[in-house]
């Protein structure tokens, strides 16, 4: 058990390493505001006041990309029918033509950290109205969406510019969404306690030691089979916080996400009987309610199939999926998540953040740049000149 939310079984093969376990407690002990951005200790830049303002908009469009959107899709997605408010999230740059406005009475939530992100700009460029009601999250600094907040009157949120896009889930950028979905905040920041918890931490170790274990053995994709679709955008996160950390200096993890059970049917046959340089994270939510089969439609040779529900036929299907694992010896570690709510997804956040840091501390990397990213911002705007 990794906490009372979440049901977590390990890789099985390594115990924790020592100097893991020095690193996490350095970790802990530095002024990291990273960190404490995933702890009570974090003061957001947004005060209750502004949030009352924006709250009154039914409508909200969320403008920005990768680190600057991705959490506030995750935690929409995860906490979806909690929702009362309808969102729209403008995360890539589509040549279609986009609907200018939800409705007349619409917030455009700008988010960027350096301000001078080219498809934000854009995509604010042609939504952004006359009449709209605009709020910028942006470093204090005169960039380009900083000088257009200001054009327009906007508000302006001040983004820490020590904390990395894909790090800033709980910080303003995911935060502030979250108070507009209805959330509270301080239910999301769970790290305070997690730190005293014994059971995440050794999880966390071993978790890490034996990824390392993985990477020295030439094994470097780490295949997610996602059985839960309301959690696709967690993972879209996860995505870029591992991609971006730790691929640097011809080091990487390529994490891919698998839909379960629909791959069954397409990739499984690869994952079991394929090139042996992947291991895989099992993810599932155990859901309160979902269709039943209807029993007077079933075939007398599928009479297992009655009185069952969707939920436990993918549950099935996960465990059947575990078992031939193991019989083939193909590594793997499983989430099951027994309650869907902000306490669980921001347990869910720290852990892979403190995964990140861990691991890229551990293999001598700088988590938080991405050097080779901004060769390309480079050679667009050359190009575009």
């Amino acid at each position: 058990m990794l906490t009372k939310n979440i049901d977590f079984k390990n890789f099985n093969l390594k115990k924790i390493n020592k100097s893991n376990k020095k690193d996490l407690q350095k970790i802990l002990r530095e002024k990291n505001s990273i960190l404490d951005s995933l702890s009570t200790n974090y003061k957001n830049s947004y005060s209750k006041k502004n949030i009352l303002k924006s709250k009154k908009y039914k409508n909200v469009r969320i403008i920005g990309m990768g680190g600057s959107i991705l959490g506030a899709e995750a935690i929409f997605d995860f906490l979806r029918p909690k929702v009362k408010k309808k969102f729209e999230f403008i995360n890539n740059l589509k040549t279609t033509k986009v609907s200018q406005k939800i409705n007349n009475r619409s917030l455009n939530l700008v988010i960027s950290k350096s301000g001078n992100t080219l498809e934000t700009i854009s995509n604010a460029n042609i939504l952004i109205k006359k009449n709209d009601k605009n709020i910028f999250i942006t470093e204090n600094k005169a960039s380009y969406l900083f000088l257009l907040a200001k054009k327009l009157k906007a508000e302006i949120i001040h983004h820490n510019n020590y904390i990395g896009g894909r790090f800033s889930v709980l910080s303003e950028v995911g935060m502030l969404p979250a108070e507009l979905m209805g959330f509270n905040p301080k239910k999301f920041k769970q790290l305070n306690d997690l730190i005293k918890n014994k059971k995440f931490i050794n999880s966390l170790l071993i978790n890490v030691s034996n990824t390392l274990f993985f990477l020295k053995k030439k094994k470097f994709n780490s295949i997610i089979l996602n059985y839960d679709d309301s959690s696709k955008n967690i993972f879209k996160w996860y995505q870029q916080l591992i991609a971006e950390s730790l691929g640097k200096k011809g080091n990487g993890i390529l994490p891919l996400v698998s839909t379960m059970p629909k791959d069954n049917h397409s990739l499984m046959q690869l994952y079991l009987d394929g090139p042996k340089n992947n291991f895989f994270t099992f993810f599932y939510v155990k859901e309160r309610s979902s269709s039943k089969i209807i029993n007077d439609n079933i075939l007398p040779t599928h009479n297992y199939l009655k009185n069952k529900d969707l939920n436990q036929i993918i549950y099935a299907q996960k465990l059947a999926t575990e078992n031939i694992f193991l019989k083939k010896k193909i590594p793997f570690r499983s989430f099951e998540v027994n309650l869907r709510n902000e306490k669980t997804l921001g347990e869910l956040f720290s852990f892979f953040i403190l995964e990140t840091i861990l691991l890229a501390r551990a293999l001598k990397l700088d988590p938080y740049n991405q050097p080779s990213v901004e060769l390309i911002k480079k050679e667009t705007k050359n190009i575009l000149i």
